[in-house]
């Protein structure tokens, strides 16, 4: 019932955002195409009623870039993403100074450090001496590490496809499991604060609401407040940007929960583990070794959050309901 109830849902909600997508489209097209992680195409639309026959268009589709992270005595990762942020000419980091730019977060240093801090190769920022952007190919970010000899490597000189998680067989999934750290537990939210966290993810995903075809992820803090929030065509991409933003300004995300726009999968909740997240609450549903993970590592899984309506699937009790009484399965 919940797939049908989220399926029609899902459907109301297309309809009313495109218009907004048609007037974004017609804005970018004014603006001589000023929001990255976007590019205009021709398409064919097929009107509801089906006469007239299909339609020339001008529409607007998510741009899928090539990003290579290369880590120093590690290994190299190929990303497919979406570079939704105009680049920095010269964006990098050092341990002894920090972000060197005027951008505080730089996007691709943020995926970068957030895809290596998720697959656990580094701890934290402290595990990074340097970071950069190579000037010559844009394309390639370049990292060292304080101490290579440290870092916990699952898997090294791979591409990974903007839906790509843990692909493989029952063993890798075991292995991700061992190192994954049990959560705090001193998050309480109201179930009514889901729905104005979702509408203010939506408010800042200018590419989703451009092309539909983007996925977004927002930390947000114990009063309700959005920190940050990141899209990109990947789901895993945009947890990582934000998880990364929130290491590059050195915020602490233990105690904070992530909303996202996607399903939930194993490998989402591992990320949330590891950064520390209490709740994970999706569009979406959550797949079956996404809430065993969730349970072992005592985070609160959301599905199928769209207006007032949520299910959970672990650990209720940081979800404050009126008139509500959790207990233990």
């Amino acid at each position: 019932m919940e797939a049908v109830a989220y399926l029609g849902a899902e459907l109301a909600t297309e309809q009313a955002d495109r218009p907004i997508r048609m007037a974004l489209a017609k804005k970018a097209a004014s603006d001589g195409f000023g929001q990255p992680g976007i590019r205009a195409t021709m398409a064919y639309r097929i009107p509801a009623s089906g006469a007239g026959g299909a339609a020339p268009e001008q529409c607007w589709v998510v741009e899928e870039q090539a990003l290579s992270i290369d880590i120093e005595g590690v290994g190299s990762y190929t990303l497919m993403w979406t570079p939704t942020e105009h680049p920095e000419p010269a964006a990098g980091y050092l341990d002894s100074e920090g972000i060197l730019g005027a951008n505080a977060d730089p996007e691709a240093l943020a995926l970068a450090v957030g895809f290596a801090f998720s697959e656990g190769i580094i701890r934290g920022l402290g595990d990074v001496r340097t970071m950069a952007v190579c000037s010559e190919h844009p394309g390639v970010v370049r990292m060292s590490l304080v101490d290579p000899g440290k870092a916990k490597v699952r898997r090294r000189d791979v591409v990974l496809s903007s839906s790509c998680g843990i692909c493989s067989s029952r063993e890798v999934p075991d292995q991700t499991l061992a190192g994954l750290p049990e959560v705090s537990d001193t998050l309480r939210i109201a179930a009514t604060h889901f729905m104005p966290l979702m509408q203010a993810m939506r408010r800042r995903q200018g590419v989703f609401l451009t092309t539909g075809g983007a996925h977004a992820a927002a930390i947000f803090s114990s009063d309700g407040r959005v920190l940050c929030v990141a899209e990109d065509l990947g789901r895993h991409n945009a947890l990582d940007k934000v998880i990364g933003r929130c290491l590059l300004r050195k915020w602490p995300m233990a105690g904070k929960g992530v909303v996202l726009s996607s399903r939930v999968t194993l490998e989402m909740v591992s990320k949330a583990a590891r950064a520390g997240l209490e709740i994970v609450a999706a569009v979406s549903a959550p797949s079956s070794l996404a809430i065993e993970v969730a349970d072992r590592c005592g985070i609160t899984l959301c599905g199928f959050v769209r207006g007032a309506n949520a299910t959970i699937y672990a650990h209720p009790g940081r979800v404050q309901t009126s008139g509500v009484r959790w207990s233990a399965a």
